[in-house]
């Protein structure tokens, strides 16, 4: 394979991988709005959604490992194709999460209706809607720092999450007749921040491909370097 070929190659599968990510953030855009509207006709829209996801993932990781097996490529272009294959998982597990919220749309307006829960799920939605959205920018511009502000973002959707899971097991206990929702309120939480954790993975391998810098576990490193400076 020619170095052209070989370019038009690895430029095909980074409009490949875009069309996969504009499936998934249409997935959990849909799934956020499912929930805040209670319409299940949206819910079947994500649930139909799945198939092309699926079905490119599939694609997207023969696409390449075709590359990796033929060209044997070196440096930022090896880089390229592992975060792409990388990246490929996660959206398609983008896609799982907006099914999974879908789902638990779909089980809430099959039970009584109870009043608001204590819980701004719509609020989280947004923060890891925006987390998914600014980790496909960063990979479609190539943007390392704008994929570290994605890395930053993370920590707040934690925070919602614990917050919801201690608001959500306490209203459990204490109102068991609105325990089935609370429970599905509690498991799309869980989805949200699932989300953001693959918006996180995404970021972090734009920045392996740009900088072949690995920054998985930035948490915990963040966390040494700030007791060492403290300690220092």
């Amino acid at each position: 394979m020619t170095r052209i070929r070989f370019q038009q190659s690895l430029d095909q599968l980074k409009e490949n991988l875009l069309v996969m990510a504009g499936l998934a953030e249409q997935a959990i855009q849909r799934a956020i709005e499912a929930y805040r509207v209670r319409d299940l006709s949206i819910c079947d829209l994500v649930s139909r959604s799945e198939v092309a996801i699926n079905r490119l993932e599939r694609d997207i990781d023969q696409e390449a490992l075709d590359l990796l097996a033929m060209e044997q490529p070196m440096a930022i272009d090896l880089r390229f194709i592992l975060s792409v294959i990388k990246i490929n998982a996660d959206l398609e597990r983008v896609g799982d999460s907006a099914k999974s919220i879908s789902e638990r749309v779909r089980s809430m307006e099959q039970m009584p209706a109870v009043s608001e829960l204590p819980v701004d799920i719509p609020r989280m939605a947004t923060l890891s809607a925006e987390m998914v959205r600014k980790s496909l920018q960063s990979f479609i511009d190539a943007d390392p720092e704008l994929a570290r502000t994605v890395l930053m973002m993370d920590d707040a959707v934690d925070t919602m999450n614990r917050a919801a899971y201690k608001t959500l097991t306490k209203l459990m206990e204490e109102q068991s007749h609105i325990a089935p929702q609370a429970l599905n309120a509690l498991m799309i939480c869980r989805a949200l921040e699932r989300v953001a954790d693959h918006a996180t993975n995404i970021a972090e391998d734009v920045i392996f491909w740009i900088e072949g810098s690995d920054v998985r576990h930035h948490k915990s490193v963040m966390a040494q370097r700030q007791s060492a400076e403290a300690t220092g």
